[in-house]
């Protein structure tokens, strides 16, 4: 019986200390409304809802409305968040809207204008409108792992590939395939460090790297790893189509219309 009440006393002291962080943290969405290839791809219908409506619909179980930024240039995009019960208090600059900005300018932008303008934030948790396969869970283990190091900088959302890429190919200049790393070829697949690539869902940093501009290559960076079939990456008509044949698979026949972010 004692163990048991310790034990509910550490979960619950757990949550306090998790919730308090949240509170902390600054989430931004950056959606721009240009897209060459799918005009308008981050409000596109995709399993019944706008894309962007996805992972929004995942954040909205840990962070309210005052804890949620989203970052556009479109008035489509505006209208379409908001119409769930955020507000969107700023438009984008055309110079922070191009086909060239990374997002890295976009949440130096966003973060600057909330600190200015609303309160000072400790962590910021950088979110994709294509995420549309977000987990809380993922976004709480996050979180976990950043507090756990204190010398930690960011955690970034990441997954394996699915065949060894130290034995990656290419087509040289005579027509003829090349290893990139010949040496690797009669390794065998467990003896070959396992490779990993950012999966585009989401980076949580502390707010300090951000305010001053680090360099990834200078952070101290920790993965948040995420299964592979829960990654998708939605540049194309053929990628929605994908992205919907998953969400059908994981998300069933719910019904997510009357979800709205709360104050």
């Amino acid at each position: 019986m004692i163990d048991s009440f310790f034990m509910l006393m550490k979960k619950w002291r757990e949550r306090l200390i998790m919730h308090s962080k949240f509170k902390s943290t600054l989430v931004i969405v950056p959606a721009r409304g240009g897209s060459k290839r799918i005009p308008n791809k981050n409000v596109k219908l995709i399993f019944g809802q706008p894309m962007v409506y996805w992972p929004l619909m995942e954040i909205s179980k840990l962070f309210s409305v005052n804890d949620v930024l989203v970052s556009t240039d479109s008035d489509l995009v505006k209208e379409t968040v908001e119409a769930k019960g955020l507000h969107v208090p700023f438009k984008r600059p055309a110079n922070l809207s191009d086909d060239f900005t990374g997002t890295t300018e976009v949440v130096v932008h966003a973060l600057k204008w909330f600190e200015e303008n609303v309160r000072k934030v400790d962590y910021v948790l950088t979110i994709y409108p294509t995420a549309v396969l977000l987990s809380e869970q993922d976004i709480i283990a996050a979180m976990n792992s950043l507090l756990q190091d204190h010398k930690t900088d960011k955690v970034m959302s990441a997954t394996t590939f699915p065949f060894p890429i130290q034995r990656a190919i290419f087509e040289n200049d005579k027509g003829y395939v090349e290893m990139f790393e010949p040496k690797n070829h009669t390794k065998r697949s467990q003896d070959l460090v396992e490779a990993m690539h950012d999966c585009g869902q989401f980076y949580l940093s502390k707010s300090e790297s951000i305010r001053k501009g680090a360099l990834f290559k200078n952070l101290k960076v920790k993965v948040q790893p995420i299964h592979r079939t829960k990654v998708v990456d939605i540049d194309t008509l053929e990628d929605f189509e994908l992205a919907e044949e998953k969400l059908r698979l994981y998300k069933g026949k719910t019904i997510f219309e009357n979800w709205k972010f709360t104050s």
